[in-house]
């Protein structure tokens, strides 16, 4: 399927889906947001994706190529008419769906921030399983400055991250990280020059994408709820998912595979 605004395809078991604003850094505007809700919604459907990519497209240009995550709202697109308050709720209520959709996505999700992510941006960047940069790639929060607010679950996000203090600062003052800075306070899980992100970013989609699906969709569900659960909770919920897999197709393939020291093959049944 083509969209308006962004790039998808799926390769050995990894979707992949590129933001695709060029010209305007990837910028968000509605049109984007469907978009991305299209390709969740195919994603979740299609058995051969076991893990998503989630990334940037790069502007082509004489005198070098520019990259870019999301540089946030397309303020352009904002300036042509003024929106009623009934369409500026319609348009915050689009954007934390998005986002929502993309947490609760049943596959893991890896974020590579190849180029500058701002507003909109870090809230798509924030609700990924995993986040890794590119080394001269940057992420902040301008909202306080700009008059406006973060969304997208980012207050929640960022202070179980790296802790109420620095989501504060960050939020607080729009202190601009970039891949190496982000790593050391633990927003991002890693930071490579810019080669190397994506090669990167496959590879840990490639050794996830291996593993067994329902096992996989278990894992993320109950470690998304993790920090609002307590202990009986966990252990009772976890008891019933080791005993649904136990009932899988999956869970015999693994035991024959570790017996035969082979590599095992999943189906997600």
């Amino acid at each position: 399927m083509t969209y308006e605004t962004v790039i998808y395809e799926c390769r050995d078991g990894v979707g992949i889906l590129r933001l695709h604003r060029p010209d305007r850094m990837n910028a968000v505007i509605e049109q984007l947001y469907l978009d991305v809700q299209s390709v969740i919604k195919e994603a979740t459907a299609d058995d051969n994706v076991r893990a998503l990519i989630l990334t940037g497209s790069v502007r082509k240009r004489p005198e070098g190529d520019k990259q870019a995550f999301c540089a946030g709202a397309d303020l352009k697109e904002h300036k042509k008419g003024e929106r009623s308050p009934w369409q500026k709720r319609e348009y915050i209520l689009l954007a934390h769906e998005t986002t929502r959709q993309l947490y609760f996505f049943p596959k893991p999700v890896i974020v590579a921030v190849n180029g500058a992510a701002r507003g909109a941006g870090t809230e798509l960047a924030l609700n990924g399983d995993f986040l890794l940069m590119a080394d001269d790639a940057t992420i902040a929060f301008p909202e306080t400055g700009l008059g406006t607010f973060v969304g997208g679950g980012v207050t929640s996000h960022l202070s179980k991250l790296i802790g109420r203090q620095r989501a504060k600062e960050l939020v607080f003052t729009g202190r601009v990280l970039d891949g190496r800075a982000a790593v050391d306070i633990g927003l991002a899980l890693g930071s490579y020059p810019i080669d190397e992100l994506m090669p990167a970013a496959l590879q840990l989609a490639a050794t996830m994408a291996e593993k067994a699906p329902i096992s996989m969709k278990f894992a993320k569900t109950i470690l998304n709820q993790a920090e609002s659960l307590d202990l009986q909770t966990t252990l009772m919920i976890e008891a019933e998912a080791i005993l649904a897999c136990m009932t899988t197709e999956d869970w015999r393939e693994g035991i024959v595979a570790f017996a035969e020291k082979r590599k095992p093959k999943y189906y997600g049944r």
